[in-house]
């Protein structure tokens, strides 16, 4: 049953996912600059491009999506009792816009991966191009890691948004 409980929980997890989503990506950043500055083989330094550029937006999305969730989620509770046509005509359309961006997101995740695996697999035997197959190798693993993520994100929100969708209709 949709109720405050469910947006508070909603919002609490998705500010949990977005704590995690920044410890994450600084792992991600570091192991790109150890690749990158210490191990120093052509493959590593291929590797280390994904890794930081993965790192550097993970960090940029898990902070933004961390510092608005509390008020996301005041501003939701608010509306559940004081103003519930709020949660009908910007939350739903909110949630919906968001759940089609993770079909987006998601897709080219999925690209980037096959890419990812392309470029792994076809300089395999080319060990002149070691850093091209590096930058296939983190590719593959960051746009898998993004994904996997991203499953678990649109999960949370389908699962809400469904809540929030039911909620209305008993409503009228």
């Amino acid at each position: 049953m949709f109720n405050k409980v469910a947006i508070e929980k909603y919002f609490a997890d998705e500010k949990s996912a977005s704590l995690f989503l920044m410890i994450l990506a600084a792992v991600i950043l570091l192991a790109g600059l150890v690749f990158f500055f210490f191990l120093k083989t052509n493959f590593y330094k291929g590797a280390a491009l994904p890794l930081l550029l993965a790192g550097l937006l993970s960090g940029i999305v898990g902070f933004s999506v961390y510092k608005r969730s509390d008020a996301d989620r005041l501003k939701n509770v608010y509306a559940y009792d004081m103003n519930p046509g709020q949660l009908k005509e910007k939350e739903i359309p909110r949630m919906e816009k968001a759940m089609k961006n993770f079909t987006l997101v998601r897709s080219a995740e999925i690209i980037l991966v096959l890419l990812g695996v392309g470029l792994f697999v076809y300089f395999k035997n080319n060990d002149q191009q070691l850093f091209w197959r590096g930058v296939g190798a983190g590719l593959a693993l960051m746009a898998l890691i993004a994904f996997t993520v991203d499953h678990f994100a649109a999960k949370r929100g389908e699962a809400y948004l469904n809540g929030l969708k039911e909620w209305v209709a008993r409503m009228k």
